[in-house]
């Protein structure tokens, strides 16, 4: 038996089929020797991620190889631009500029980049290689310039958390800062397994204080994350809530809207607490520290932190082994 079937054909007039075309066959040519600094500065008109070293990294990108046209870059130029990096000084961040844009010097002494550092800046210029392609930006044919070039190999991850008595002096001298929520911050930060960058970019809108949360918008992975704001971190934040746009972190002396810098104000509380080898950041390792001490499962510590990938949270296994005696005592001490 034949079964006959009808398709609907949408009928375009032969005008505007031969218009069309024009305009498809327009939009399908590539642009010609486009250059890497064009193609940087393409990418991050439209850049939406929440990386705040993205513009920083890509700039020096720009200046070391901008004047290459794509047809030119390959992995051989790749790998030597990376050995050019890799003899250029850290970078740190001093703040903001008048039109809101972060500002980067070079580390006083004129310390190196890590290998970890210079393997940030290969994954933020393999990102725009990769949007050229998907986009359509790059020569046909044209082979990832990042691809076969294998990352540096890194030390492991640092894991620096405080004592109980170094708690009790750092938080007593965040508490005396000329910075009023410093305190605050370091408790929240600890507490949550923030980033700095995300707790300064947070506003009075994301924070939900009778819920005990704080919405994230895209963070460094770019994912959205929920924090739980435990209720010492609701006591010391509450009586600084304010309007729905300023920032929870924000200036106390001045009506703009950009986050405070909140570098002296923090080094001097670590100088005045005594405190060694210790920065913002370990307040995060603090966090995973503790909860890895008392127990608390590997993917628990990773969905806490925002980790895509249990590896990151695995620095933090050997602070489980009380825990892992433990059950293994329970489970198995009977067995002989």
């Amino acid at each position: 038996m034949n079964v006959q079937q009808n398709f609907a054909v949408e009928a375009i007039p032969s005008a505007d089929s031969a218009a069309i075309a024009q305009r498809l066959k327009a939009l399908a040519v590539r642009p010609q020797s486009l250059t890497v600094r064009e193609l940087i500065d393409r990418y991050m008109a439209v850049y939406a991620g929440a990386d705040t070293t993205r513009a920083q990294r890509l700039a020096a990108w720009s200046s070391l190889i901008g004047d290459f046209t794509l047809e030119q870059v390959d992995s051989d130029l790749m790998h030597a631009g990376r050995a050019e990096l890799a003899k250029q000084p850290s970078l740190t961040f001093y703040g903001l500029d008048h039109t809101g844009r972060r500002i980067f010097k070079a580390k006083r002494g004129g310390k190196l980049k890590t290998p970890a550092t210079v393997n940030r800046y290969m994954v933020a210029v393999a990102a725009v290689f990769t949007w050229a392609i998907d986009e359509r930006l790059a020569p046909r044919g044209w082979v990832h310039p990042c691809r076969g070039i294998r990352r540096l190999e890194e030390p492991d991850g640092r894991v620096r958390f405080l004592s109980e008595a170094e708690r009790d002096r750092l938080f007593a001298e965040c508490r005396r800062s000329k910075y009023p929520r410093l305190y605050a911050l370091a408790l929240t930060a600890m507490l949550t397994g923030a980033r700095k960058g995300e707790l300064l970019s947070l506003r009075w809108r994301d924070i939900d204080l009778d819920r005990g949360v704080a919405l994230l918008g895209k963070t460094k992975n770019g994912d959205r994350r929920a924090l739980v704001l435990l209720p010492q971190v609701v006591d010391v934040l509450r009586p600084f809530s304010g309007d729905g746009e300023r920032y929870v972190f924000g200036s106390v002396r001045s009506r703009c809207q950009l986050p405070v810098v909140i570098d002296s104000p923090w080094r001097d509380a670590v100088a005045r607490a005594q405190i060694q080898n210790f920065r913002f950041h370990d307040l995060r390792h603090c966090c995973a520290s503790y909860l890895a001490q008392a127990g608390t499962p590997l993917n628990v510590i990773a969905e806490v932190l925002g980790h895509r990938k249990l590896d990151m949270s695995r620095r933090y296994a050997h602070l489980t082994t009380q825990s892992k005696a433990h059950a293994m005592r329970s489970a198995l001490g009977t067995i002989a």
